[in-house]
């Protein structure tokens, strides 16, 4: 990897225009599921995922941890980010498809994802406006990634895939699936209720409900069986590895110019991973000087990599009550990865209060951006950031807002409306 890779934005903005660039158009989005050939869209010359640990590798794209010692796997290494070569007809994640190898582009299954409007809120603060993704959080791209490699070998086995979530992952991997014909079961808590439930039998999945806890309800998803394969979107690499096209559009959209500072919410950690990985590919690929600084946001009950960053002891709650209830992961399993990514970045990591959500999720609402509190994690930790003087009014920064409100049950305000 080249050191440029690893340095944070300079003050002062650049950005390189690539070669044969033009600054985006805007048009509606393509909505589609390719024809599937009848070969097998991921081929032995162009996958094959890597332990982060032992080093060894596999060339089964259904493997969601290495084979040999159970620890994560991380994706093939994606060709250079050529920008000449980006399908400028395709206004979804998917016009970058090159840089996932290990997908043929008429196995893609596809419901629009991506290429979301980044719309400008003040002076120099950006949104990112992950809500508006076909089922309304960014985790439609890593369904859409994992998805389109796997059907066909799920498809030829006769079998079906499982998932273990209660939220927005489980409501995404559930909307791919019935796209691409698969049998999905959704595995979740027993007490889980609300809309993102309902999303999800909305798509057809078989939900599973599982009394334990969180861990016992994925140990229950991966249980092995004949024909059944695990999906989960926490584990396995093509997930996080399709939310790279997210920093790919936040530099093209900018005209190919690198904000300052990103900020993003953190609770498994498939967003942030995601994101410092299409970054780094872009410095790596010399389209980009240097990388954003990359600040991890998290709630003050939900943040076990902000203390592992700032070598802090973090003590998780016996029940986590916050606002933001997307964020729960009080001992996610790529903590390691996280940590190592972050410092690798030179990122930032900030924790906010129940009441800075609030008040940024209130806040947001009124000046018509409707998401979950989740997201306005985000917000919250750019606010405070800028109000300790932390990052300067002149830098440019992009928000992430993760999920749409619509997903919440919590209001943001109780006003009484008089008529005039």
């Amino acid at each position: 990897m080249s050191q440029h890779s690893l340095q944070p934005r300079s003050r002062a903005q650049s950005g390189k225009t690539p070669k044969g660039t033009t600054k985006p158009a805007e048009t509606e989005r393509k909505t589609h599921l390719k024809k599937e050939p009848n070969h097998c869209p991921v081929s032995a010359m162009t996958y094959e995922a890597k332990c982060t640990s032992c080093g060894k590798t596999t060339r089964n794209p259904l493997d969601f941890k290495c084979p040999s010692c159970g620890k994560p796997l991380e994706a093939p290494r994606p060709l250079d980010f050529d920008a000449a070569k980006i399908r400028r007809r395709d206004y979804s994640m998917w016009r970058y498809s090159r840089c996932f190898p290990y997908v043929e582009t008429d196995q893609i299954v596809t419901l629009g994802e991506g290429w979301t409007p980044t719309v400008k809120y003040s002076s120099n603060a950006y949104f990112k406006l992950e809500s508006l993704n076909p089922t309304g959080s960014f985790k439609d791209r890593g369904s859409s990634a994992l998805i389109s490699a796997v059907t066909k070998a799920v498809k030829d086995s006769g079998g079906y895939i499982t998932e273990d979530s209660s939220g927005n992952a489980g409501a995404s991997i559930a909307a791919y699936a019935a796209r691409a014909g698969l049998k999905a079961k959704i595995y979740v808590p027993e007490n889980v209720a609300g809309p993102k439930l309902g999303q999800t039998r909305c798509y057809g999945a078989e939900v599973v409900r599982v009394k334990g806890t969180r861990g016992k309800v994925a140990m229950e998803a991966q249980k092995p069986a004949k024909n059944r394969f695990y999906v989960g979107h926490i584990l396995h690499p093509l997930f996080r590895d399709g939310i790279r096209s997210l920093a790919y559009e936040i530099v093209e959209r900018s005209a190919w110019k690198t904000p300052e500072s990103v900020y993003l919410p953190v609770s498994a950690g498939t967003l942030l991973l995601g994101t410092v990985a299409g970054f780094k590919h872009m410095a790596d690929s010399g389209v980009i000087d240097d990388l954003p600084r990359i600040v991890a946001c998290q709630t003050r009950q939900v943040s076990p990599l902000y203390h592992r960053f700032k070598n802090l002891t973090y003590r998780a709650p016996d029940a986590v009550v916050s606002i933001a209830d997307a964020l729960v992961s009080t001992n996610p399993p790529l903590l390691d990865l996280m940590v190592k990514s972050l410092r690798d970045a030179e990122g930032d990591a900030v924790i906010v209060e129940e009441e800075e959500i609030r008040e940024a999720f209130v806040e947001l609402a009124l000046k018509g951006f409707f998401v979950e509190p989740s997201s306005a994690v985000a917000y919250a930790a750019y606010k405070k950031q800028s109000k300790m003087k932390e990052t300067s009014p002149s830098e440019r920064a992009v928000v992430i807002l993760t999920g749409a409100g619509l997903k919440t049950t919590v209001q943001p305000c109780a006003r009484v409306f008089h008529v005039v």
